[in-house]
């Protein structure tokens, strides 16, 4: 991907694909990541449930986690066939789960093994190897560290540079705490994007507004949107005005044609045995801030709680007299 990039993070029990689609409704241009797939899960899981997604969702990246480059090897031919976009390398979870398993945030600490990892998926892929990262963890959070680690990692062959603009606490903080509490330092990023100008520099956390992602993309490559784009979803066909030439606002969605599109996906899927509820999950935050938004997501929460609810409950979330919906 060239040019300015806006892209949804990978959130775990977030972005399925059943979020997906309702976000590429939302930002047809934006790039959708997966949720962090474990290499070994991969390996000895099913594999249909882990990789399967909708051609709609192009462009599409799927984030790996691990840190044993043989099996990374073994696993980028596997999803080969998946024809995915890019494949990204989770280098920025901090949670106690993915330490154990010694991936994600505490590898920043290992660049020659996150080296390695690059170079084995990059030995097998036909797509971009990307790595999501933080700008340090505990008390290896000079500039200097981070810019030995981004050399090392560039060297093995990774071209991106997803960059959450905050440090990862490995003892004392939950993941949840990681997203909040260690300070913001966009500048770090900023600097790294003038420092690697050949690397394409994505920068992600806390981003909240459009003024915002305009802001940053002065300076680097991109702006990852996390948990905003769950909570206020429709916030993305803002953002997608950003990535249009022109005439961008006459191609705006209205909520109400979302849903009924998410009606058509969510009637196809149940007839695959998938229950409305995880479909309709990820959609309840569709119309934040408008008038009757709280009944509305009642009515949506309350009517696929049913086990055999169908497509109707979101069909009725619009058609109901009982709900005013600005």
């Amino acid at each position: 991907m060239t040019g300015r990039e806006i892209s949804i993070a990978p959130m775990m029990d977030r972005t399925d694909r059943h979020c997906r689609y309702f976000h590429r409704l939302l930002a047809p241009d934006a790039l959708l990541y997966t949720e962090m797939v474990v290499g070994q899960a991969i390996l000895h899981g099913d594999r249909k449930r882990l990789l399967d997604y909708d051609a709609t969702e192009h462009p599409l990246a799927l984030q790996l986690g691990g840190s044993d480059p043989d099996i990374l090897r073994q696993v980028t031919g596997i999803v080969g066939p998946w024809r995915y976009d890019e494949i990204n390398l989770n280098i920025g979870c901090p949670s106690d789960r993915v330490q154990s398993g010694r991936f994600g945030a505490c590898l920043m600490a290992e660049p020659n093994t996150v080296a390695d990892c690059v170079s084995a998926i990059k030995d097998v892929a036909d797509v971009p190897v990307t790595v999501k990262t933080r700008i340090g963890i505990d008390d290896q959070d000079s500039y200097e560290f981070l810019t030995d680690f981004v050399g090392t990692v560039a060297a093995a062959g990774c071209v991106k540079f997803v960059v959450h603009a905050r440090k990862a606490i490995l003892e004392g903080l939950s993941p949840k705490e990681n997203r909040s509490i260690p300070p913001l330092h966009y500048e770090t990023v900023y600097k790294l994007k003038r420092d690697f100008p050949h690397l394409r520099i994505i920068l992600n956390g806390g981003v909240r507004s459009t003024a915002e992602v305009q802001a940053h993309l002065a300076h680097v490559d991109g702006v990852m949107i996390g948990r905003q784009a769950y909570s206020d979803p429709y916030w993305l066909t803002e953002l997608q005005q950003l990535l249009d030439d022109v005439d961008a606002a006459a191609k705006v969605p209205s909520r109400e044609s979302i849903v009924s599109q998410m009606a058509e996906y969510a009637e196809r899927n149940i007839a695959g045995h998938t229950r409305l509820h995880h479909v309709s999950r990820h959609m309840l935050g569709l119309y934040a801030g408008q008038p009757g938004a709280r009944a509305w997501r009642r009515f949506v929460s309350e009517g696929a709680a049913d086990r055999h609810a169908t497509a109707e409950v979101l069909l009725g979330s619009i058609d109901s007299s009982a709900l005013t919906i600005g």
